[in-house]
């Protein structure tokens, strides 16, 4: 999964419609172009790139007065929306999503209603569970790493990697049941 398709169609959908510059300042102001491939080349192209697949409709509009040609503004069709929130719903539930679309995922999470996003992220505590097991089913953690030698050491990552993702999602399902931010519906 691309999380540039998430940051510019979220972007977008913040917005409104918004032309390329808005959806890049942005990304910039959130530090995206620090954790993801957000990089000025690419979220033009993925801003042309949906418009031709049908999920952000293009608006040509007058030149600025200080001159340079017509700005394009985009706005999200239906199937633009769909799509969001279905990268949206994706990016929080697998527990073994890169960090650049696990990021776009949670920085887009109040796009969701309250109690679905509640749910989604107990399915990732249930993913970080899943894939512990999957670990720990033919490693112990607590019987070191020399019985695999240093491999182990990366079974150990495995392990710690699950529970701090696990514990740190349980503690933003508590924010979030404990009433922190403003949810889709909310206001």
């Amino acid at each position: 999964m691309s999380a540039i398709r998430l940051l510019v169609l979220g972007a977008v959908r913040q917005r409104g419609r918004a032309h390329g510059y808005q959806v890049r300042n942005d990304l910039e102001q959130w530090g995206a172009h620090e954790w993801s491939s957000a990089q000025p080349g690419s979220i033009y192209h993925a801003l042309k790139q949906m418009a031709k697949r049908g999920l952000l409709l293009a608006h040509e509009i007058a030149p600025s007065t200080a001159g340079g040609p017509p700005r394009t503004e985009y706005e999200l069709t239906q199937r633009g929306t769909e799509e969001f929130f279905s990268l949206l719903r994706r990016a929080l539930v697998s527990h073994d999503q890169k960090m650049d679309v696990v990021s776009s995922g949670i920085g887009f999470l109040v796009h969701l209603p309250r109690e679905e996003a509640v749910a989604l992220l107990r399915k990732r505590v249930a993913g970080h569970a899943e894939w512990r097991k999957s670990v720990t089913d033919y490693y112990a953690p607590e019987g070191g790493s020399e019985q695999f030698g240093h491999i182990g050491e990366v079974m150990r990552f495995w392990v710690h990697s699950a529970d701090a993702g696990a514990e740190w999602t349980l503690g933003l399902i508590e924010r979030i049941e404990g009433g922190a931010y403003t949810f889709e519906g909310e206001g």
